[in-house]
C-alpha cells in the first residue's frame, strides 16, 4: 500500500512540474481577419509544442499600436510576441527593443521572403520581424457596376478616371456610394492612405532640410480631391471609417469601387464572407502622371520584445505562423485563396494559389513597384512609402490625420486643416531638433 501511495505521489509530482513548466505566450495582435484566422488555427502550434500555451490580446489598429508602444517604450514586459509593422521595426530595433530572430529552424527558408519585404524588416543585416502578410493597395472594384455604366476600368487608372467613374457608379437612393476610402483619424489609418496619394500628386511630408510642407499646393491639390470626391461619392460618416469599416461597406455591396490594402482582396473575393465575391475586379493604385502610384508598403509582422523571459519559445511561435508550412494549413483548411499574402516567392510560384487568387499578380506587382527610398516626386530626406521612417512620425502622423479626417467631416475647411497641420508638423519638427 505505501509502495502504491509512493508511485501515486511520485506521479502527481511529476504531473504538476509538467504543468507548471508549461510556458505561456501572451501575443499582442491586431483584429484584422488574417490574425483572427490565426487564431482558430493554432491547436496546429500547441500539437507541435505542448509545454507552451497561448494567451491572445487583440485590439482595433490605432489600440494596438499605443499600447504596444507603451509597453516597449517603458519596458512594461506584458507582451511576448508583438504584431507590429515596417513602420516600427528598424527604429525599435535600433533602440534594442526587440531581438533578432537568429533561430527561426532550419526549414523556415528566409531567402524565400520577397525582397520588397524582407529588407524593411532587416537591421545590419538581422531579421527582427518576421512577414505575417504583406501588402500595398490596389483598386477593387465591382464590375457589375461599371458595365451598368458604360465604364472600363484600364488595369493602371488614373486619378481623374477614378473620380469620374465615382461619381458615375454613385447611387445613393440605393446605397451605393462609388467610393470608399479611410477617414479614421490615425498615422496608420487615415494617414497611410492620404500619404501614398499625396506622393502620387507630387506632395511629400519634408523638403531635404525637413521642413514640413503642407503649405504647398501640391498638398492642397491632394486635400481637395479628396474631400470633395467623398462628399459627392462616398458613403456617410466617412471621417469614421477605417480598413475594417470599408471593408464590411464593400462585402456588402454598398461601394463601387475600395482603394486599400491589398491584403483585403481576398476577403472581397470569397463567396462565404463576401455578397459581391464573383463581381470583384482589381487595377493598380491610380496615378497622376507624374511617375509615382498611390500604392503603398506595409507588412504586419511577429516581433519578440527584448523584455520577454520566454524568448525562446516566442521564437517558436513567430516561426510556426509565418512558416511556408502555416500557408499550407491555411490552405488546407480555408482554401489557397486565404493563405496569407505578400511574404513568400514560393507563394507567388505556386499554380494552386495562381488559380484560386486572380488578384495575385496585381498583388505582386503593386508590392514590387513601391519603393521605400524614393517615395515620392521631389526628393526628400527620408524613407517609407506612406509615413515617414523616424520616432516622431507616430505622433505627427496621428496629429495631422485628425485634422485631415476633420476636414473630411465638414467641421473644419481643408485651408484650415493644412494651416494646423504645417504649424503643428513644424512644431514637433523644431522640438526635435530636425530644424534649426
Amino acid at each position: 500500500m505505501r509502495l502504491r501511495t509512493f508511485l501515486l505521489g511520485a506521479c502527481s509530482a511529476l504531473a504538476f512540474a509538467g504543468m507548471a513548466s508549461a510556458e505561456t505566450l501572451t501575443i499582442a495582435t491586431v483584429n484584422n481577419g488574417d490574425m483572427i484566422r490565426m487564431q482558430k488555427l493554432t491547436d496546429d502550434f500547441k500539437a507541435k509544442n505542448p509545454g507552451i500555451d497561448l494567451e491572445w490580446v487583440t485590439l482595433e489598429e490605432n489600440v494596438l499600436r499605443q499600447k504596444v508602444t507603451t509597453d516597449i517604450a517603458t519596458k512594461g514586459g506584458q507582451y511576448d510576441v508583438l504584431t507590429i509593422g515596417t513602420y516600427e521595426v528598424p527604429i525599435w530595433a535600433k533602440q534594442g527593443w526587440l531581438l533578432p530572430l537568429d533561430n527561426l529552424g532550419a526549414n523556415y527558408d528566409v531567402d524565400d521572403l520577397l525582397p520588397a519585404i524582407r529588407s524593411g524588416l532587416t537591421v545590419d543585416g538581422k531579421l527582427y520581424a518576421a512577414p505575417f502578410y504583406g501588402e500595398s493597395s490596389m483598386v477593387m472594384y465591382r464590375k457589375d457596376l461599371f458595365d451598368a455604366a458604360g465604364l472600363k476600368m484600364p488595369d493602371a487608372p488614373t486619378w481623374d478616371f477614378i473620380a469620374d467613374a465615382a461619381r458615375k457608379v454613385t447611387n445613393k437612393d440605393k446605397e451605393i456610394y462609388g467610393i470608399c476610402l479611410r477617414g479614421k483619424a490615425g498615422w496608420g489609418e487615415n494617414m497611410a492612405f492620404l500619404t501614398a496619394m499625396s506622393n502620387s500628386f507630387g506632395a511629400r511630408w519634408f523638403d531635404e532640410k525637413w521642413k514640413p510642407q503642407f503649405d504647398q499646393p501640391e498638398w492642397k491639390d491632394t486635400l481637395d480631391f479628396y474631400v470633395k470626391l467623398m462628399k459627392d461619392a462616398g458613403p456617410p460618416g466617412a471621417s469614421s471609417n477605417g480598413f475594417n469599416e470599408n471593408l464590411a461597406l464593400f462585402q456588402t455591396g454598398k461601394c463601387g469601387m475600395w482603394i486599400d490594402a491589398t491584403v483585403a482582396a481576398s476577403f472581397v473575393a470569397d463567396p462565404k464572407q463576401s455578397q459581391v465575391a464573383d463581381k470583384v475586379g482589381f487595377a493598380l493604385a491610380p496615378d497622376k502622371g507624374l511617375g509615382k502610384r498611390g500604392n503603398w508598403l506595409w507588412a504586419w509582422s511577429l516581433a519578440v520584445p527584448a523584455g520577454t523571459q520566454k524568448a525562446e519559445a516566442a521564437e517558436k511561435f513567430v516561426a510556426w505562423a509565418t512558416s511556408k508550412d502555416y500557408s499550407n494549413l491555411v490552405a488546407e483548411k480555408e482554401g489557397w485563396l486565404n493563405a496569407p499574402p505578400g511574404t513568400r516567392k514560393s507563394l507567388y510560384a505556386n499554380a494552386d494559389y495562381q488559380k484560386a487568387a486572380s488578384f495575385a499578380k496585381m498583388t505582386l506587382d503593386s508590392i514590387n513597384s513601391a519603393d521605400p527610398t524614393k517615395p515620392t516626386v521631389k526628393p526628400v530626406p527620408y524613407v517609407g512609402v506612406q509615413f515617414v521612417a523616424i520616432p516622431e512620425f507616430q505622433g505627427i502622423g496621428t496629429a495631422v490625420g485628425q485634422q485631415f479626417s476633420a476636414a473630411l467631416a465638414g467641421q473644419i475647411s481643408v485651408e484650415q486643416a493644412l494651416q494646423s497641420a504645417q504649424q503643428l508638423a513644424t512644431r514637433e519638427m523644431t522640438k526635435a531638433g530636425y530644424i534649426k
